[in-house]
C-alpha cells in the first residue's frame, strides 16, 4: 500500500504565508474605500456652500468645478478599491495557492470589497446629481 501520494509533495505550497506587501494592499482596500465615500459625501457640503454663497451674495454665482472633481472621485476610487481586492485575490492564489479568504488580509479586503458594493451605488447616486440640473432652480431668498 503506498501512502506517500497522501503526503504532500515538495511543489505543493506550504500553509499560509503573509508578507508585509499583502499587509499593505489588504489595508489600501478599506483607506481607498472610505475616500470614495468621503469624496461623494463632501459633494454635498460643496453644493450647499455654493447654495448659502449665492444667497447671501443675491446673485445667481457659477457652478464650482470642484464640485465635478469630487463627484467623479467618489465612483473611481470605489471602483479602484474593487480593482486592488481583485488584484490582492489573484496575488493569494499565485503565492499561496489559497483562496482569498483564506488570509486574514484576504478577508479583510474581501468583506470591506462586498460592503464597498452599496458605497459604489451611492458614489454612483452623488455623481448622477451633481450632472442634474436642479428642477426648482436656485432660491435666492429675500433679496429685495
Amino acid at each position: 500500500m503506498d501512502i506517500s501520494s497522501a503526503v504532500a509533495s515538495p511543489a505543493a505550497p506550504h500553509g499560509r504565508t503573509v508578507t508585509p506587501g499583502m499587509v499593505i494592499t489588504a489595508l489600501l482596500v478599506p483607506v481607498v474605500a472610505v475616500l470614495g465615500v468621503l469624496s461623494s459625501l463632501h459633494v454635498e457640503d460643496i453644493d450647499m456652500a455654493w447654495v448659502h454663497r449665492q444667497q447671501a451674495a443675491c446673485r445667481l454665482m457659477p457652478f464650482p468645478k470642484v464640485e465635478y472633481v469630487f463627484a467623479w472621485a467618489g465612483p473611481v476610487l470605489g471602483l479602484s478599491a474593487m480593482v486592488v481586492c481583485l488584484l490582492l485575490a489573484r496575488w493569494i492564489r499565485r503565492r499561496s495557492g489559497v483562496r482569498i479568504w483564506d488570509t486574514w488580509p484576504g478577508l479583510l479586503a474581501f468583506i470591506v470589497a462586498l460592503l464597498n458594493v452599496v458605497a459604489i451605488l451611492l458614489e454612483l447616486f452623488m455623481l448622477w446629481t451633481t450632472h442634474t440640473p436642479d428642477g426648482s432652480g436656485p432660491i435666492l431668498g429675500d433679496c429685495g
